[in-house]
C-alpha cells in the first residue's frame, strides 16, 4: 500500500528536470524559433517516455489558461507560420505515396536517405521538420493522450486560425489536387478491372471531381452559400462511396488475388480521400469542426516527417495487402498440414514416412554428387537439381517433408485471429487449441521422416558398399559427416538457421505464385491459347491447366527452395563465407552414412552428442521458418502480439491441463470452453 501510495504521489509531480515555461510576446519573424523552443519544453528526455512529455504538455497547458498573454503569443505564432508559409504541400504531398510508382518510390527514398531532399522556408513541412527535428519525435507525439492534443488544439482555437482568406484558398487548391489524383486513379486497369460494368467502377471516383469542380466555380468566401454547404455535403457522401469501393476491391483479394500495382494504388487512394476528408472539415467552416480528426492529421504529419525516407515504413506500407494474399494461399495450404483427429494424426506419420523414404535417395544422391571433379557451380546446380527433384516428389506422391509445413502452419494460426472471434476480439482458446494441433503434427511429421531416414539411408550405403566395394564417405570424410552435426565442433546451427530463413521464403515464393495464377487468370489463358489447343488434346488440356491452377504454386517453391538450398555452399565458398546450409532430414541421411563409413567405430558419447546436434537442427530449422513466417502473417494482418499478452497464460494453462494434446490427437475434440 505504501508503494502504491508513494508511486501516485510521484506521477502527480513534475519531474526534477521540469522548469517554468516563459512564453513572452514576440515578434513575428521569431515565430519559428518560438515554436521550436515551445516544443523543446514538452520534449521527454526519452522519446519512448509518454508519461513524462504528458506531465510537460499538461504543465504547458496549465500556464497557458492561466496567462492570457501566453495563449496570445502562442496564437500568434501558429497564425503566423500558416500565413507566411505554403501548407498545399503539406496537405497534398506528406504521407501521400507520390504518382511516380513503387520502384521509383522506393529509389527516390533511398536517395533522399543518404542526401535529404532540399526544403524552403515558405514551405509548411520546413516548419514542422524545424519544430520536431528529432528523428523520434513521432513517438511521444503519437504516445500522447488524443484528447490532451484535442484540448490543446482547441485552446488555441485552431479552427478559428484556418478560416483566414488566405488559408481557405491553399485548402482549395489542395482539395482540388486530389480530387484529380483520385479520379486518375480510380480509372486505372488495376481498378476497374474487378468490375463487370465500367460504369460502376470508375462512378464514384468521377463524382467527386464533378461535385468537387461545381464547388470551386462558385464564389468562394469565408462564409460559405447554402448552395456550396449542399455541394460539400454530396462531396462528403462521394468520397464514402469510393472508400466503398476500395474496400469492395480489397475484399474480392481472396477471390482474384491481387498484384503490388493494385496494392499500390489502393494505398493511395485511400490515403487521397482520407485527407479530402480533413480538407472538407475545414472549408465547410461550421461550428462542428472535428478536432479528434484534425488530431489524427496533425499526428501523421509529424510521423511522416520523421520517417519520411524510411525504406521499412514504405515497405510495410504498401506490400501490406499484397502479403496478406500470399499469407492467406500459403494459409489454406497449411490446412492440410494440422491434425484434428486421431486418424489424420496418423495419416501424417504414415504420410511423413513416405517423405523419409525419398529423403533417403536425396541424401544418398547428394554424396554421390559430392565425390564427382566438378567446379563448385556445377557441383551445387547438381546439388539443387536433387533436391528440387526429390522435393518435387513428395510433393506429387503425397508424402510430407516436416520442415516444410511451419512456413504453411504458421500462416493458418495467425488466420486464426480473422476467423475465431469473440465479438470483435480474437478467441484466443480457441487459438491455443490450433497451436497445440500444429505441434503435435509437427511432431507426426519430424518423428515420421526421421523413423525412415537413418534405417534406410543407412541401408542404402550398405547395398552400396556390398555391390561396388566402395564406401560411399570413410575416414575423414565420414568424420566430417558426423562432425558437421555437431554445434560445438562446427557452425551446424548458424546454418540451420540459414535453412530455416530459405524454408520460409520459398513459402514465400509459392504464395506468391499462387497469388499470380489466380490474379493474372493464367488458367483462363492457358485455355485460350490457340498454340496450347493445337498441340494438345482436350483430356491433356485439362489435366494441365488443372496441375497449373491447383501446384504451379508448389512446384516453384519447391524447385525455388532446392536451389536454395544446394547453392548455398557455392556461394559461401565463392565469397570465403561460413555460409552453408543444414537441414534435419539431410543430417540425418548425412549421419548414417558417416555412421557406416566409420564402421562404426565412434563412442557412445559422439553417438549421443550427434544425435543431440540433428535434433537441434531440426528445431532451429523449424522455429526460423514458423517465426519468419508468422510474424509476416501477423504483420500484414495489422495485428500487434502485444495487444494479446494474455494468450501465454492461457497456452500454458492448456499446456499444463492436458499435455498429451501437444503431442498426440486427443480420443474426444477439444473444445475453447473445456479451457476456462
Amino acid at each position: 500500500m505504501l508503494r502504491q501510495n508513494k508511486k501516485k504521489k510521484d506521477t502527480n509531480e513534475l519531474p526534477k528536470k521540469q522548469t517554468a515555461i516563459v512564453l513572452p510576446l514576440h515578434s513575428p519573424n521569431r515565430s519559428l524559433e518560438f515554436l521550436t523552443e515551445l516544443i523543446g519544453k514538452i520534449r521527454p528526455d526519452h522519446p519512448k517516455d509518454i508519461l513524462q512529455a504528458e506531465m510537460r504538455f499538461k504543465a504547458l497547458m496549465y500556464q497557458v489558461g492561466q496567462d492570457k498573454s501566453s495563449l496570445f503569443s502562442l496564437r500568434k505564432a501558429l497564425l503566423s507560420q500558416f500565413l507566411k508559409t505554403n501548407i498545399v504541400n503539406a496537405l497534398t504531398e506528406n504521407g501521400l505515396v507520390s504518382s511516380r510508382g513503387f520502384v521509383q518510390e522506393l529509389m527516390s527514398k533511398i536517395k533522399h536517405k543518404i542526401l535529404p531532399e532540399l526544403q524552403t522556408k515558405d514551405n509548411f513541412l520546413y516548419v514542422i521538420n524545424k519544430i520536431f527535428y528529432k528523428k523520434r519525435d513521432y513517438l511521444w507525439v503519437e504516445g500522447i493522450d488524443k484528447n490532451l492534443w484535442g484540448q490543446f488544439f482547441e485552446v488555441l482555437g485552431i479552427q478559428i486560425n484556418l478560416t483566414e482568406p488566405a488559408l481557405i484558398k491553399q485548402f482549395q487548391q489542395s482539395l482540388q489536387i486530389l480530387s484529380y489524383r483520385i479520379t486518375t486513379l480510380g480509372l486505372e486497369k488495376e481498378i476497374t478491372q474487378r468490375y463487370d460494368n465500367f460504369e460502376n467502377a470508375i462512378y464514384p471516383f468521377l463524382e467527386q471531381n464533378r461535385l468537387i469542380n461545381e464547388y470551386l466555380q462558385l464564389n468562394t468566401k469565408v462564409h460559405i452559400s447554402s448552395d456550396q454547404r449542399i455541394l460539400l455535403t454530396n462531396i462528403t457522401e462521394a468520397l464514402h462511396n469510393c472508400n466503398q469501393s476500395i474496400q469492395w476491391i480489397k475484399d474480392q483479394r481472396t477471390l482474384y488475388g491481387t498484384s503490388l500495382a493494385q496494392t499500390y494504388i489502393l494505398t493511395r487512394l485511400q490515403k487521397q480521400v482520407e485527407r479530402l476528408f480533413i480538407i472538407l472539415d475545414v472549408l465547410d467552416t461550421d461550428n462542428s469542426f472535428n478536432t479528434e480528426r484534425f488530431v489524427d492529421y496533425f499526428k501523421t504529419v509529424v510521423r511522416n516527417e520523421n520517417k519520411k525516407n524510411s525504406i521499412t515504413e514504405f515497405l510495410n506500407e504498401n506490400t501490406g495487402y499484397l502479403a496478406y494474399q500470399i499469407a492467406e494461399h500459403g494459409g489454406r495450404t497449411g490446412e492440410k498440414f494440422i491434425t484434428t483427429t486421431k486418424k489424420e494424426f496418423w495419416r501424417m506419420f504414415v504420410s511423413a514416412m513416405g517423405g523419409g523414404i525419398i529423403i533417403s535417395f536425396i541424401g544418398i544422391i547428394k554424396n554421390l554428387i559430392g565425390k564427382l571433379s566438378l567446379a563448385p557451380f556445377w557441383n551445387g546446380f547438381l546439388y539443387s537439381a536433387n533436391y528440387s527433384l526429390g522435393f518435387i516428389l513428395i510433393q506429387d506422391t503425397g508424402s510430407t517433408l516436416a520442415t516444410k509445413q511451419p512456413a504453411y502452419t504458421a500462416n493458418n494460426v495467425a488466420s486464426s485471429f480473422d476467423v475465431q472471434k469473440v465479438g470483435e476480439a480474437p478467441d484466443l482458446r480457441n487459438l491455443a487449441i490450433t497451436v497445440a494441433k500444429v505441434s503435435r503434427t509437427q511432431l507426426a511429421s519430424f518423428a515420421g521422416n526421421l523413423i525412415i531416414v537413418f534405417p534406410l539411408t543407412y541401408m542404402l550405403a550398405w547395398l552400396y558398399f556390398r555391390f561396388t566395394g566402395t564406401m560411399i564417405a570413410s575416414g575423414a570424410a565420414a568424420q566430417k559427416l558426423l562432425t558437421d552435426q555437431q554445434p560445438f565442433h562446427s557452425l551446424a546451427l548458424l546454418y540451420a538457421c540459414f535453412t530455416g530463413f530459405f524454408l520460409f521464403a520459398s513459402g514465400l515464393v509459392a504464395g506468391y505464385v499462387e497469388n499470380y495464377v489466380v490474379y493474372g487468370k493464367i488458367a483462363d489463358r492457358l485455355r485460350g491459347m490457340p498454340s496450347f489447343k493445337k498441340n494438345f488434346s482436350e483430356k491433356r488440356r485439362y489435366k494441365i491447366v488443372h496441375y497449373v491452377e491447383n501446384n504451379l504454386g508448389a512446384l516453384i517453391g519447391n524447385i525455388s527452395l532446392g536451389f536454395f538450398l544446394g547453392m548455398a555452399g557455392f556461394f559461401g565458398k565463392t565469397f570465403g563465407l561460413p555460409f552453408d546450409i543444414r537441414h534435419i532430414t539431410i543430417s540425418a541421411a548425412n549421419t548414417a552414412i558417416g555412421f557406416l563409413g566409420l564402421n562404426h567405430g565412434i563412442t557412445t558419447k559422439e553417438i549421443w552428442y550427434t544425435f543431440i546436434g540433428v535434433m537441434s537442427i531440426g528445431f532451429v530449422n523449424f522455429a526460423v521458418s514458423f517465426g519468419l513466417a508468422f510474424f509476416v502473417a501477423v504483420k500484414s494482418r495489422g495485428i500487434r502480439l502485444k495487444d494479446y499478452g494474455e494468450f501465454l497464460g492461457i497456452l500454458w494453462r492448456y499446456l499444463k491441463r492436458y499435455p498429451r494434446d501437444f503431442v498426440q490427437a486427443p480420443y474426444k475434440l477439444r473444445h475453447a470452453d473445456q479451457l476456462s
